[in-house]
C-alpha cells in the first residue's frame, strides 16, 4: 500500500495551496475532498475578497488572486471575481502541479484513523479505502480529521476571562451592525406573550455580555446572482415555504427597511450576495449543533440553510406584503446559468464561519489580534476587521428583538499569526498540522478566518511538514529558523 509523505484532509483553498507546496519541496501529497468540488468558498461563491490589507499576502495566495487577474485580461491580483474562474485557476493548479486529488472522499465516522503513539498512521474513509502518511494535515472548514487524531479543541464562544479578553462571549452591547430595525414585537400576535415568540427568537440573551456560551456566529450561503436574462433562471418558492419565518422580515418592513442581502458586483453581471442588516441571508441561531453533527445532520442544517435563502429571494421578489418598491428592486435577480451546473445552479458550500477550533501549543486572542501581546514565530499575516456574526436573536430588555453576537472592530494593521497555532499539543498527536480549524479563541477566530489567509497557511504547514520530515522530527520540532528562511524564499509575508 501507498505511503504519502502528506495526506490533506480537505479540498479547501487551504489544502490546495498546501498540496501545491508540498510539490515544489519533492513530497508526495494526496489531497482528499468529502465532495466533489475543489476550493471551498473561494470556488464555492465568495468572491469579493474579504482581504484586509492586500500588503500583508504573499506566496501562493497571492499566486491564485494574480491568475485570476489573468483570465480577467489583467495582470494585477483579481480581487472580484465569479465561482466558476475561482474553479478554473484550482484546476490549473492541479494540472500545473500534478497534485493528486480524490474527490468525494471522507472520513469514516465510526472507524476514521489508525494512530501508534501520538502518530498518525492512516485514515479510513466511507468508501473503505485507506491511506497511510508520515505526515497529515487537516483543511476541512469541520476540524473532523483534528477530532478523530484526538487533538484537543472548543466550540462557540469563550467567556472573556478564559484569556482576557474584551470582545468574547456574548456580545449584545456592541452588536450595532447588522441589527434589526428597533421596536420589533417579539411576538406571533404582537403584544399577547401568550401567542408565543416568533421562529428564532430565544427569551432572552443567556447570559451576560462577555460570558461564555455555546453558541457559534452565524453560517449562510454566498449566493451568486445575476440580472443577464441570458444567462438567468429564477429562484422558485422552495418546498416547505412558510412565510411565518419569514414574520420579522415583514416587520423589519414595517419599521422602514428595505434593503435586506447585498448585490456586490463581481465581473458579468453577477454578484456575491452576502449577508446585510437585521433579517438577511444568515440563519441566525440555526447552526450551533453544526460542529458536532453527523454527517446527515449536517447535510439538513444545510438544507435549511439553503431553503431559507430560497424563501427569503421568493419573498422579496414575490410575496404581497412587500411593498413593490422592494420587490422592484430584487425582481430581476436569478442564479447565473452558468454557475454551480452541477448543483441546480446553487453554491455546493455553505459558509462555515467557524465550527471546531484547535486547542493546541498556543492559541491566538484578540490580545495577538490587537498586538497588545508579542507572536515571535509568524507564518503569515492577518489584517481583516475583527468579524463576527450574529449568533442568536432574544427579546431585549425593552421588550423588542434584537441581534446579539455581532462584532466588528476594525485594526490599526496586519497582525502575525503563530507557527504554533497550526500544531497540536505534540502529546496529543506529533505528525498533524490544522491551518484552517487553528487554535484561536472565537473572537480570534473571526478576524483570521478569511480565505486569503487560509492559503497562507496551508503553504506554510506544508513547508513545515517537508521540514519536519526532512529531519525525522514532529511538527513541534521544527525549527523555527529554517522555517522562516523558507517561507520568506517562497514570497510570505511574515514581518
Amino acid at each position: 500500500m501507498t505511503t504519502y509523505d502528506l495526506v490533506i484532509y480537505g479540498g479547501t483553498s487551504a489544502g490546495l495551496a498546501a498540496a501545491v507546496q508540498a510539490g515544489k519541496m519533492g513530497l508526495r501529497a494526496v489531497v482528499l475532498e468529502p465532495t466533489n468540488r475543489l476550493g471551498g468558498l473561494s470556488s464555492g461563491g465568495l468572491g469579493d475578497t474579504d482581504f484586509g490589507d492586500k500588503s500583508a499576502i504573499g506566496g501562493l495566495s497571492l499566486d491564485f488572486y494574480r491568475r485570476l487577474g489573468r483570465r480577467y485580461g489583467s495582470e494585477h491580483a483579481a480581487w472580484l471575481f465569479e465561482p466558476k474562474e475561482a474553479l478554473a485557476v484550482f484546476q490549473e493548479w492541479v494540472e500545473e502541479y500534478g497534485i493528486d486529488v480524490r474527490l468525494g472522499e471522507r472520513l469514516d465516522p465510526s472507524d476514521p484513523v489508525v494512530k501508534k503513539g501520538n502518530r498518525l498512521i492512516s485514515i479510513r474513509m466511507e468508501s473503505g479505502r485507506v491511506y497511510n502518511g508520515r505526515m497529515f494535515m487537516d483543511t476541512g472548514y469541520e476540524g473532523d480529521l483534528m477530532k478523530a487524531a484526538g487533538v484537543s479543541y472548543a466550540t462557540g464562544r469563550e467567556s472573556n476571562k478564559v484569556y482576557g479578553e474584551l470582545y468574547n462571549g456574548i456580545q449584545s452591547g456592541i452588536a450595532v451592525k447588522n441589527q434589526l430595525p428597533r421596536g420589533i414585537d417579539p411576538y406571533v400576535v404582537k403584544g399577547n406573550p401568550a401567542s408565543g415568540l416568533l421562529p428564532g427568537v430565544n427569551p432572552d440573551a443567556g447570559g451576560d455580555d462577555g460570558q461564555g456560551d455555546h453558541r457559534i456566529q452565524a453560517y449562510c450561503y454566498r449566493m451568486c446572482l445575476t440580472d443577464d436574462p441570458l444567462n438567468r433562471v429564477f429562484v422558485e418558492q422552495p418546498e416547505g415555504y412558510d412565510e411565518r419565518n419569514y414574520e420579522l422580515l415583514f416587520r423589519a418592513i414595517e419599521q422602514g427597511e428595505k434593503i435586506f442581502f447585498k448585490l456586490n458586483g463581481v465581473p458579468n453581471r453577477k454578484t456575491d450576495s452576502n449577508n446585510d442588516k437585521g433579517f438577511s441571508t444568515d440563519f441566525i441561531g440555526y447552526n450551533d449543533e453544526y460542529p458536532e453533527a453527523s454527517y446527515a445532520e449536517r447535510e439538513a442544517i444545510a438544507a435549511a440553510h439553503e431553503r431559507h435563502q430560497r424563501g427569503l429571494i421568493w419573498t422579496l421578489q414575490h410575496h404581497e406584503r412587500v411593498p413593490q418598491e422592494i420587490r422592484s428592486f430584487y425582481a430581476p435577480w436569478g442564479l447565473p446559468l452558468d454557475e454551480f451546473v452541477e448543483n441546480d445552479h446553487w453554491s455546493p458550500q455553505l459558509y462555515i464561519r467557524e465550527s471546531r477550533r484547535m486547542i493546541g501549543e498556543f492559541v491566538m486572542n484578540e490580545n495577538h489580534i490587537f498586538l497588545r501581546q508579542a507572536v515571535s514565530d509568524p507564518i503569515g499575516k492577518g489584517s481583516y476587521t475583527m468579524d463576527s456574526h450574529n449568533t442568536q436573536r432574544h427579546v431585549s430588555a425593552d421588550g423588542y428583538v434584537v441581534n446579539e453576537g455581532d462584532v466588528q472592530i476594525k485594526l490599526s494593521g496586519p497582525y502575525p499569526i503563530s507557527y504554533r497555532s497550526i500544531m497540536p499539543k505534540e502529546e496529543q498527536c506529533a505528525n498533524l498540522l490544522v491551518p484552517v480549524c487553528l487554535s484561536a479563541s472565537h473572537i480570534a477566530y473571526g478576524s483570521i478566518r478569511m480565505e486569503p489567509v487560509f492559503m497562507v497557511l496551508g503553504q506554510s504547514a506544508a513547508t513545515a511538514a517537508a521540514l519536519a520530515l526532512e529531519g525525522d522530527a514532529s511538527v513541534q520540532a521544527v525549527d523555527y529558523g529554517k522555517l522562516r528562511e523558507r517561507l520568506q524564499k517562497d514570497g510570505q509575508v511574515l514581518m
